[in-house]
Parts: structure tokens; sequence; C-alpha cells
């Protein structure tokens, strides 16, 4: 479940071993390119952590974090 928290959503996911994890990013890459919005992410063995949140909106939560969140969603 996302979070939100001092202007972001966070959420971390937990996979098997790092080569699942890091699948995952590449598939969150791709969404996140292709929608031009980018994540502040973490990877650490089998976890990895998101902080959205838009930087050209002040660093404030917008639609296209809760897109790029919905979408980060439907990978697990």
């Amino acid at each position: 479940m996302w979070k939100e928290e001092n202007n972001t959503l966070k959420r971390t996911f937990e996979f098997k071993d790092f080569t699942e994890a890091f699948g995952f990013m590449a598939q969150v890459a791709i969404i996140a390119e292709k929608m031009g919005h980018h994540p502040n992410w973490s990877n650490v063995y089998n976890k990895v952590s998101f902080e959205l949140t838009t930087h050209d909106e002040g660093n404030t939560i917008t639609e296209k974090d809760r897109k790029l969140a919905e979408e980060i969603g439907k990978l697990v």
C-alpha cells in the first residue's frame, strides 16, 4: 500500500532475491521513461523503495505520481 508522507508517495516492495528485484526495476524504468516521470528509488538486495513526488511542481504529489504508483502496482 502506498503511504503519503512529507509530500511524497512511499512504498517498499520485497522480492525473492536481487535478480527478481532488479527485473522489477527494469520494468518500472520502461514505464517511467514512457511517462516522462522518473521516480526517486533505491534498491538493497531484494527490496526496492520508492518516494514519488513531482519536482517540477515544487516537490509535491501530483496526478503524475498517482498514475506512476498505479502502474508500478500493476507489476506486482
